[in-house]
């Protein structure tokens, strides 16, 4: 009973102060390299702003392309499905106007999907940007509160 009374006492005492030995930066002496990974970090965040937009707005004209090739592809398959319907009761000229209207079809299919590829690796992208940001956000507020720990350990 009295080793488990301690353990749980250490336990607790350990628990307590583990946020204190977390902390990487701790003395004042520590302060130009914290003051050095904060520049850093917040040099990574506006660039990762910057990357963030630019990949926003690329998902933009993917999205118009996405849509534009869409109807490109429906226009084109409904032609060629007109012109094939022409060219089973017609001629040999026919089912060879059809069967260019049918690779125009296709060609606009494949350029869809290609415009569709091209906007999920934008939207993945923008995913993985914005979790890079959140965890750089949350490391940059760790090294403000380490920064307000040492100068509060200082002012004392």
């Amino acid at each position: 009973m009295k080793k488990m009374f301690f353990g749980v006492c250490t336990a607790l005492v350990l628990l307590a102060s583990q946020s204190a030995y977390c902390q990487k930066y701790k003395a004042v002496t520590d302060t130009l390299k914290l003051n050095k990974e904060y520049l850093e970090i917040s040099t990574d965040i506006a660039d990762l702003e910057i990357k963030l937009q630019e990949g926003e707005q690329d998902l933009k004209k993917y999205q118009t392309a996405v849509e534009d090739k869409n109807n490109d592809a429906k226009s084109s398959a409904e032609s060629s499905s007109d012109q094939a319907s022409k060219a089973t009761n017609g001629s040999v000229k026919d089912a060879k106007k059809a069967k260019k209207k049918a690779d125009a079809a296709y060609a606009d299919a494949k350029q869809a999907r290609n415009a569709n590829g091209k906007a999920e690796r934008a939207e993945k992208k923008i995913k993985q940007f914005n979790t890079e940001l959140t965890k750089k956000k949350e490391r940059l507020t760790e090294l403000a509160a380490m920064r307000t720990t040492i100068l509060n350990s200082v002012a004392q």
